[in-house]
């Protein structure tokens, strides 16, 4: 073979390899082609059987996690038998030993080989569907089948597995405070209700006053007494028992003064915690003015008295004459601090608020007393209403012993005179040996000041005095007492700038 023979042969082999991609690379392209033209559909190839797991054979659901995962059911892909067909997933739930009669179905569908249950759900499978009672205990089984999706091939199903679970009961939606420490006592159907945390729903908060008194709480309105009742675990006082119809031993939460509270309740650990939110303002308060017995005293004026039962309110009782006046919260310079002032300058003594200005800055507004308006008073202010009252001192007999008995609502005053107050009346007629002691206030029994004996049941010849503002204890509480053969009209003075008071006999 010569030499041009050489190279139309080595020609043709070239043409002949290049033919053969062009026709390879056609081919592909039309394969592709078709394949756009319908549905690319997964399939399982040939493999084990099916097989279940349970990521966990024992649980003891709680709210507190609600929201969490409580289970994982997982299974492998399973076999499609060799028929190239698609596998789709059916897992089945079921009490134990009801052989799956009548399962709870999930259509799980194609390549998908799990299936999660959060706490929530799984707590509402059991108590809801299957019928377990809340705080129960059961025992579930679930199985997976591999649907092949070819009739001529028999489905497989996994071997059953099971797991325990104990569910619980969930808190009410709503909860309620009441008792006598709160506005309407325990009147059950205006309860006040308490704001439920979104992010922890199992706990209620409540944000307000409470009086002195006692607490507890109600999941319902319902004035029948027989829902859930939530009381105090005389164990702990930060602890709960829940009392799931009535009130069980009906031991409730003391409130020791009158404030403003943060009340959080935890319906799932049985928690309580109770707290003032508001801390007064000042202290210490003080009375300042040529109208008052401190003058214009500012390093050692009078000082108001703060309320054993509420922080943040202060009392002051005086002689005041014609003059100006004004509170201060501080002693030593007249710059050092704050100061309660009137709202304009020569304020009367109706006011009912005040403003604070700062040491020597700021409007120097007083309250003027003339000859007209002067006598004895008490000044109450209350830091948290920015309140101010400013009324005539009057004394109210009261108790069996008195012609007013135990009316603190609408008692007969003593006359007011020359500073002494007197009363000239009849003295055991209704009880021969009643008692009484004095008031300072009309209307509520723990709204003022009263003037008590210093020894129980003690005697008419004996005229030392205390003196107490609000409910006070029983310990406390000491009253006059008419002994036998007493009983009669009588004439009783007070003093109350001296602190002198006189009982005589008419």
């Amino acid at each position: 073979m010569n030499n041009r023979s050489r190279r139309i042969k080595s020609i043709a082999i070239r043409l002949s390899r290049a033919d053969s991609f062009f026709i390879a690379l056609l081919l592909l392209l039309l394969f592709v082609a078709k394949s756009c033209d319908k549905e690319f559909e997964i399939v399982v190839s040939d493999g084990e059987a099916i097989s279940l797991a349970a990521s966990d054979t024992s649980l003891v659901l709680s709210q507190k996690f609600f929201s969490s995962n409580a289970i994982d059911l997982i299974w492998t892909r399973g076999s499609n038998q060799g028929t190239g067909s698609p596998i789709s997933y059916i897992l089945e739930m079921d009490m134990s030993d009801n052989n799956f009669s009548s399962p709870l179905i999930f259509d799980i569908g194609k390549a998908i080989y799990k299936k999660s249950f959060s706490v929530d759900e799984l707590n509402n499978l059991l108590t809801g569907t299957f019928g377990v009672e809340a705080g129960a205990s059961a025992t579930i089984e679930a199985r997976v089948i591999a649907d092949i999706l070819n009739e001529s091939v028999k489905d497989d199903i996994s071997d059953p597995v099971s797991f325990s679970v104990r569910s619980y009961k969930p808190v009410g939606d709503q909860l309620y405070i009441l008792g006598t420490a709160t506005l309407f006592g325990d009147d059950i159907l205006n309860a006040t209700e308490m704001t439920r945390d979104q992010e922890k729903p199992w706990e209620f908060v409540y944000e307000g006053e409470l009086n002195r008194g006692r607490i507890f709480f109600s999941e319902t309105r319902d004035d029948c007494w027989c829902k859930t009742f939530y009381t105090r675990n005389t164990s702990d006082d930060g602890l709960m028992i829940r009392n799931e119809e009535g009130l069980g031993d009906n031991k409730r939460w003391l409130i020791t003064s009158k404030n403003y509270y943060k009340v959080v309740v935890d319906l799932i650990d049985l928690k309580i915690q109770i707290d003032t939110t508001v801390a007064a303002a000042y202290t210490e308060l003080y009375i300042v003015g040529d109208a008052s017995p401190s003058g214009w005293n500012i390093a050692t004026p009078f000082a108001f008295t703060q309320n054993p039962d509420d922080a943040n309110i202060f009392t002051y009782e005086a002689f005041f004459t014609p003059g100006n006046f004004k509170i201060s919260t501080f002693t030593g310079d007249w710059c050092d601090g704050d100061w309660l002032n009137a709202n304009q300058a020569d304020q009367d003594l109706s006011a009912t608020d005040f403003i604070i200005t700062r040491g020597c800055d700021g409007p120097d507004n007083q309250w003027l007393v003339t000859e007209e308006t002067q006598g004895r008073y008490t000044i109450t202010i209350n830091l948290i209403e920015n309140s101010i009252s400013i009324t005539p001192v009057q004394l109210y007999l009261i108790g069996d012993g008195g012609p007013n008995g135990w009316n603190i609502e609408d008692p007969e005053p003593m006359v007011f005179a020359d500073g002494i107050y007197t009363f000239a009346g009849p003295l055991g007629a209704d009880n021969p040996t009643g008692e009484f002691k004095f008031s300072k206030f009309t209307g509520n029994w723990c709204d003022g000041g009263w003037i008590l004996a210093t020894t129980i049941d003690q005697s008419i010849t004996n005229t030392s005095m205390s003196y107490y503002t609000g409910c006070p204890p029983d310990e406390l509480d000491f009253k006059w007492k008419l002994a036998e053969g007493e009983a009669g009209d009588y004439v009783i003075t007070i003093d109350l700038e001296n602190e002198v008071m006189t009982i005589t006999k008419q």
